[in-house]
């Protein structure tokens, strides 16, 4: 579950210290960009109409990603955009045009095919609140129809093979806790919670004959268990038990999956190992094997055929590997192509075949649905022959040339203790930018989380027009380098992930392309509050620091989340409610340390942020405006834990680009 919130104070978006769209419209220069009416602004001065034009193609970049195969096994459902929001479409064979099938004003999260019917089942919430819902819909169109309640979160459907069954999570019963529930769409009024649970367990397959649902139950990255419900009796058999020593070290146990002749059990854990390796438990002998693959990385997904083929995805440094076995033998199946560095994700074998499809990213390829079938090798062909790729979709890059966007370069940088921390590194064209170039750091979230070498999208306007060199560092904590390097973070420990941004400008300081001088810091959710920590603790070797959905303070952030993510996230950071740890988390937190920024500062947050809540950024901005700082603040008002609808994003990037331009690199247009 690596894979793949509350209540907050609002902001009177009319008040003195906001514009609406009117006033701001009224203050604007008629040669500047619109604020979209779902924005409020404090302190973000007039974006350039030019920066519009300039931009115009890199908002055009969509992409595609791989959902289900359709029942029949045919064609395939897909989520793309080409409206406001991510929409499902249906795509019937390579290279097919994309059909429209939903057109919701919201963006729609994931697709489920119905078994054996001709229908989908799609998951969306409203102004990105997280109250997932699902909705029912016919292939050929008409009205969707909602199936769950309209105000709970539920996630993590799955069918049953014969497609009358439907189990999910939803915390209907207290707004906390994640319950495992059964329903019968076809049959009103029928749903009943399986179990009822504290913290949060997920459905994950049912047992081919409909009589077992293999379950996870996850405590953290680092701690989960999966679990065997007998549905007719609710009788449970724990598959991962725990271990009865406290002080033992825990383990992962996620995504399980049925053999379809019922007689294995198959998933993925860190049993024995610092990666996630395959594991196979005989249900007959209940004799249980880890599937020694030889590999020395996390497997990340894998999918199993109905014959029993193995296609499984490793995660090396970052970049996705796709391999085939057979587990009959172990032996290696026919190599699938040599796919350029990048992510894949969303493996999924097409049913009764050898085909088996996914998203593919790289950094010169947009997200598109591609697939592979091994029953297209050759008679006699060698086991080193590759296969071909087939490409389903072939999303646009809004006119630009791909093959000049920058490659990533690996490079590893010693940290304050000595260890060695990865980083991807997207450098600009010398010819067109000599010289040393300023510096963005870009943080990922999480901080279960980890920057890979996939499709950048709009960020390749601030290497390829701007001239900037962007890193994105994999500190300490983050996973796909071993279950002890993901600990390296938790609890007391928070501070060596910031020291490690401290050592990456040292390793600026050596680069003679890179300009130590000219140095931001950007992140997201928890790269919001690695953004925020180290523009208090490295104040002087910046020039600026972008915050999007950040946590400030540890307390009120644990405080204030949704109930449901309470629990998950102390036993990340720690438990507040323990008074020496509390000191401590008031002791990180950047809001302790507010009055050290004394550089520009832009903060966005969404509005109806149900993991990070506004209240949050509010007190960041209200702290940091006594340091008498430029501060640019954002909030999308129809938004949740990031933008997703189009007008916003596009907004968003002007106003990232003209703060970027103005701070970092020292343009005053």
């Amino acid at each position: 579950m690596r894979l793949r919130f509350f209540t907050f104070p609002t902001i009177c978006v009319v008040c003195s210290s906001f514009w609406n769209l009117a006033s701001a419209n009224a203050l604007y220069a008629a040669d500047a960009i619109a604020v979209p009416a779902s924005i409020s602004i404090e302190g973000v001065p007039p974006i350039p109409s030019s920066l519009a034009h300039e931009l115009r193609r890199y908002q055009s970049i969509r992409s595609a990603s791989f959902q289900d195969w359709d029942s029949e096994g045919t064609g395939m459902y897909i989520l793309t955009r080409f409206g406001d929001t991510s929409q499902v479409h249906y795509v019937e064979k390579p290279g097919g045009a994309r059909t429209q099938l939903t057109f919701s004003a919201e963006r729609v999260l994931g697709v489920k095919a119905r078994p054996k019917r001709d229908e989908f089942l799609y998951v969306a919430d409203e102004g990105g609140a997280e109250n997932y819902q699902f909705f029912l819909q016919k292939r050929e169109g008409g009205e969707p129809r909602r199936i769950t309640d309209g105000k709970s979160r539920h996630i993590a459907p799955v069918w049953s093979p014969s497609g009358s069954l439907l189990a999910y999570s939803s915390d209907t019963r207290n707004g906390r806790d994640m319950d495992l529930y059964i329903s019968a769409p076809e049959v009103p009024g029928f749903t009943r919670i399986l179990k009822e649970v504290q913290g949060q367990w997920t459905a994950a397959d049912w047992s081919p004959d409909e009589k077992k649902l293999a379950v996870v139950e996850y405590i953290s990255i680092n701690e989960s268990y999966i679990h065997l419900i007998d549905i007719p009796t609710g009788s449970i058999d724990m598959i991962t038990p725990r271990n009865g020593d406290p002080k033992a070290e825990t383990v992962a146990a996620t995504d399980p999956k049925f053999s379809k002749d019922g007689a294995y059990l198959y998933w993925l854990s860190d049993r024995r190992s610092e990666f996630l390796g395959l594991n196979r438990l005989d249900l007959k002998t209940g004799e249980s094997e880890i599937v020694d693959l030889r590999v020395k990385w996390d497997i990340e997904d894998y999918d199993v055929s109905d014959d029993g083929l193995i296609a499984l995805v490793v995660n090396v440094d970052g970049s996705s590997k796709l391999h085939f076995i057979g587990l009959d033998d172990l032996d290696p199946r026919p190599r699938p192509p040599e796919l350029p560095t990048g992510v894949l994700s969303g493996l999924r074998f097409r049913p009764g075949s050898h085909e088996v499809a996914f998203t593919l990213s790289s950094a010169r390829r947009s997200a598109d649905a591609v697939s592979i079938n091994l029953d297209d090798a050759r008679p006699g062909q060698d086991e080193d022959e590759e296969l071909p790729l087939k490409i389903w979709t072939k999303s646009e890059t809004g006119g630009l040339d791909a093959e000049s966007f920058a490659k990533p370069e690996l490079i590893r940088y010693a940290s304050f203790d000595g260890r060695d921390i990865p980083a991807y590194v997207y450098r600009p064209s010398s010819r067109k930018f000599p010289g040393p170039r300023p510096v963005l750091i870009d943080i990922h979230g999480g901080p279960e989380g980890q920057s890979r070498p996939g499709f950048l999208g709009s960020n390749n306007y601030l290497i390829d027009h701007m001239g900037i060199v962007v890193i994105y560092p994999n500190v300490r904590g983050s996973t796909g380098y071993g279950k002890g390097y993901a600990k390296l973070d938790n609890g007391v420990l928070r501070e060596g992930a910031v020291k490690d941004i401290g050592a990456l400008f040292d390793w600026i300081e050596k680069q003679s392309d890179l300009d130590k001088t000219k140095v931001a810091v950007t992140g997201g959710s928890y790269g919001g509050f690695m953004s925020l920590a180290v523009q208090t603790t490295y104040n002087d070797r910046i020039r600026a620091g972008i915050d999007v959905v950040g946590i400030s303070n540890f307390v009120s952030f644990l405080k204030n989340t949704k109930g449901y993510r309470r629990d998950l996230r102390r036993a990340e950071y720690g438990d507040e409610r323990i008074p020496e740890i509390k000191a401590f988390l008031e002791k990180i937190s950047p809001l302790s340390h507010a009055d050290k920024i004394h550089t520009p500062i832009l903060v966005v947050q969404g509005k109806n942020d149900p993991r990070v809540p506004i209240s949050e950024a509010e007190q960041i901005v209200s702290a940091v405006k006594k340091n008498g700082v430029p501060i640019w603040y954002m909030i999308g008002n129809n938004e949740g834990h990031g933008f997703a609808k189009k007008a916003n994003q596009d907004y968003l990037l002007a106003t990232r680009v003209l703060f970027l331009r103005r701070y970092l690199i020292d343009r005053t247009d």
